[in-house]
Formats: C-alpha cells, structure tokens, sequence
C-alpha cells in the first residue's frame, strides 16, 4: 500500500513510518508534507496516486481542513492529531478514522485492519482505491446516512427530507438545496461533508460544484473530451458536467440501479 504522511513534527512522521512497516514491511511512504501549500501542490497533480493518507490537524501554514478548500482529496484519511475537538469535523471529509496523539500501535493496528476490510470488500474489478467507494462500504457498514435538513424561512424552521432534496449546489462559498419542489435554500453545509453523510445509492457527487439525486436525472449524454452531461427533469440555469474523473463512477452508479 502507497501512503503520504502530511505531518510537520519529525519525530511523529518518524514514529508512524515505523508502526507503519511494523504492520506491513510491504507499505511504502511516498511523501511527507509539513504545509498545506505542499499538500494542495502534490494532492492536485492528478499523476500523483496513493491509496491512504496520514493527516495531522495543524500544519506550519495553518489547518489541514484547509486542503479540502482549495483542491478535490479523493483518498481515504486517517487522521493522526493532538487535538480531540476536531473529530466531528474530521469526520465530515474523506476520514475512516481519527486518532489522538501520543499514537500507539494497537490503535493505528485498528485503523489498518478497518481500511483493510474496507479493500476487501471493494469490486475485484477496482485497479485502484478510490475514496467514493471506501465512503460507501464505510456507510453501508454504520447505516448513519443523513435524512433531513433543517432550513429557515423567514422567522420559521422547517425540516426537508433527504427523498425530497433533487439537486445540492455551491456558488463560492454559499452551499445551495433544490427540493423536488423547485424550492431552493441557502444551507450551512460544504458539499464535502454532505458527500460523506448522504446515501451514495441515491446521491452523486458530480463534480466538485454540484451533488445529484438519481431520481432528478432526466438524462446523460455525451460531452466533449469524453466527458459527461447530466440533464435534469426540470429547468435548472446551469450546466452539471461530470468531470472526467468520476465519469467511470457514475457509470457504475448507475449500473447498479434499478
């Protein structure tokens, strides 16, 4: 297994290199990255692959959460960190896991045998892991897919069901929901962490601007550069190209059902 330490304390990125090899002489280190700024760098280069990263919190250059800001991460993360209050936040990227320093080796064994199961249980067909379908197994396993959605109206709170919810959305900063009804809300979610808690059997993440519920296609068709367009049963102003990255994936998304 090809994994990438980010991690600005020598002697942790020391330490889990040895627990590391301890678990399997056959894993390979490929990089160790100490900022943000060299994480985005190697992490947006798409000729640069691994099957795992190592993620501590605070970085020399600020929070590791940053990364997700500024570039796509498709790889599973196990979040190796001092700082326990960050947990729940870690847990709406691309995290199977997250432990507290010092680190010890039954945890980290743990973490390993986890991701292990996760491989196992991947279509034999998979060439190489992908964070989407580690996701999907990890919630399949916990069934904790979220349901509903508080939004404000005015002075009133209403909850939306997940079923009802057709399309997800961000303009910059400011994430968006379309319900099945056209109605559209301003909600406090990035579309990173509603990519790790919606069903993937009924949501995709078609690119990085834009999350799809299957039930709201109405059509794909052929793009340009091999890419793909999904079309929607109702008028929407803008264009929802799959990036040429997860055309595969929803090929398979779609493939599988009914």
């Amino acid at each position: 297994m090809k994994v990438v330490i980010i991690e600005d304390e020598k002697p942790a990125v020391e330490k889990l290199e040895q627990m590391l090899l301890r678990y399997d002489p056959e894993i390979e280190v490929l990089e160790n990255f100490a900022s943000v700024e060299q994480s985005v760098n190697w992490l947006s280069d798409p000729a640069n692959h691994a099957e795992l990263l190592f993620m501590d919190i605070m970085l020399t250059d600020g929070m590791s959460f940053d990364i997700f800001e500024q570039t796509e991460v498709t790889i599973p993360i196990i979040f190796i960190t001092a700082y326990n209050e960050f947990a729940i936040q870690a847990f709406k990227v691309n995290s199977i896991d997250y432990l507290l320093k010092p680190l010890n080796y039954n945890d980290l064994y743990r973490s390993l045998e986890k991701m292990k199961v996760l491989r196992e249980n991947l279509p034999a067909s998979s060439e190489r892991i992908q964070y989407h379908e580690l996701n999907r197994m990890l919630m399949q396993m916990s069934k904790s897919y979220k349901t509903r959605f508080m939004v404000k109206v005015g002075d009133h709170i209403r909850s939306v069901k997940s079923e009802n919810i057709d399309l997800f959305f961000a303009e910059g900063r400011t994430v968006y929901m379309v319900t099945n009804k056209q109605k559209r809300y301003i909600i406090d979610f990035k579309l990173e962490s509603l990519d790790s808690s919606l069903n993937p059997d009924v949501f995709f993440r078609a690119n990085r601007s834009f999350i799809v519920n299957i039930n709201a296609i109405s059509d794909v068709v052929v793009y340009s550069n091999s890419r793909l367009k999904i079309l929607l049963n109702f008028d929407f102003e803008k264009e929802i190209i799959v990036s040429r990255e997860k055309v595969n994936q929803l090929k398979e998304w779609f493939e599988g059902k009914e």
